[in-house]
């Protein structure tokens, strides 16, 4: 049975860049907003083309800040999106939201639109953390774009970042506390990292300030692991947190490695065996759909193998871990093929791994190696059996 599609439409404006960010966002001083909404309409119809009679189960507005988008036009997106697919009766339909006043008072007007479910980019519910991440907002203005999106929205997450230069174990532990008392249902808990290409990047080039250590954030990602777990918001994935029923189904057709269109600057999606890619500048987009009807900046066919690789390295970042017979059967390997056994075993027996019988998957004193530990066991390298 083919699993729902998922739609992904990303939305490239900021008003400013965060220093942490690798995204693909832009600050413009004029964005016509009318001309980047007819690119995506034009978009989304040539995806659809491709992948008619599907059955669509999410759609995920992502920037970018997508809440600085029209209502008006998130509601022609969505209307668009599900007259060329069908609705799966209880779908998904996500925006990624910065707790700003401003964005704010538009909750009730994109709930209008057709959206049941925001994530909210918190951060962080102290000023001085806020401050040093760049984020527009401050920590009262944030809890209360929270409540309004409580009030509006039937589903609600929102995203903290921990392991800050200088955080202690006991300032994170009452920031989860406080998150875990909030009544959301889902929460995303991100380690700061330094991405390439970012202003965080510069600054510890220039030894502005120093990164967490390994050991210490380990610290931090473990103490977050038992607290929500206690709560029952257990991870479902290396950094989602969630009440049973509450996961976000749209990132797990990313980690269960189903369809999933992506429209705008910058998407990525896969179409079957196809890893498409659209021009990330927004005015290449433009362009680009002005003479092609479509954003496509790249379509790439790949082998059974590289898609037998991806789908073990999104499978077991999953606490459900992945079937390796399933895999094995989809993907035309043989079950040996797919995993290093030497590696499994030796794993396993450190109480890192749990393997049995077909099912494999991570403990939770695997998850934080989980970068070394995937590094060793996926082994996808001989000819489909």
């Amino acid at each position: 049975m083919t699993s729902p599609l998922a739609l992904y439409i990303h939305w490239p404006f900021c008003v400013s860049k965060c220093p942490y960010c690798d995204f693909n966002s832009h600050v413009r001083a004029n964005m016509d907003d009318d001309a980047m909404g007819e690119a995506l309409l034009a978009d989304m119809a040539h995806e659809a083309a491709l992948l008619a009679g599907r059955e669509l189960g999410s759609i995920f507005f992502g920037g970018g800040t997508p809440s600085l988008m029209p209502p008006t036009l998130v509601a022609r997106l969505i209307d668009q999106a599900t007259t060329h697919w069908t609705a799966a009766e209880d779908i998904e339909i996500t925006l990624e939201a910065n707790p700003s006043s401003v964005e704010a008072a538009r909750f009730s007007d994109l709930a209008a639109a057709g959206v049941n479910r925001v994530s909210l980019g918190l951060q962080s519910f102290e000023d001085e953390a806020l401050r040093f991440l760049g984020r527009a907002h401050g920590a009262a203005e944030g809890l209360a774009a929270l409540d309004m999106a409580q009030a509006q929205f039937g589903r609600v997450s929102f995203d903290l970042i921990y392991a800050l230069p200088g955080q202690t174990l006991e300032d994170w532990e009452a920031q989860l506390a406080r998150a875990l008392s909030l009544g959301t249902g889902h929460l995303s808990l991100y380690q700061l990292t330094i991405e390439p290409g970012t202003r965080f990047a510069t600054d510890v080039r220039r030894g502005a300030f120093e990164p967490m250590d390994d050991d210490a954030a380990a610290d931090f990602y473990v103490l977050t692991q038992e607290r929500t777990a206690a709560a029952g918001l257990p991870a479902y994935e290396t950094s989602n947190h969630a009440r049973a029923g509450q996961e976000s189904r749209h990132n797990l057709t990313y980690w269960r490695y189903h369809d999933y269109a992506g429209i705008g600057p910058g998407a990525h999606g896969r179409r079957l065996n196809l890893a498409t890619e659209r021009h990330r500048k927004p005015e290449n987009f433009l362009g680009a759909v002005a003479r092609n009807g479509h954003g496509l900046r790249s379509e790439t066919a790949l082998s059974r193998g590289e898609q037998a690789v991806e789908a073990l390295l999104m499978g077991l970042r999953l606490t459900e871990g992945v079937r390796l017979d399933v895999m094995a059967s989809r993907f035309g390997f043989s079950e040996d093929a797919l995993i290093d056994a030497a590696a499994v075993d030796r794993l396993a027996g450190h109480g890192l791994l749990l393997h049995a019988g077909s099912h494999l998957a991570l403990t939770e004193a695997g998850r934080p190696l989980l970068d070394a530990i995937l590094a060793e066991v996926v082994a996808v390298e001989a000819a489909p059996a």
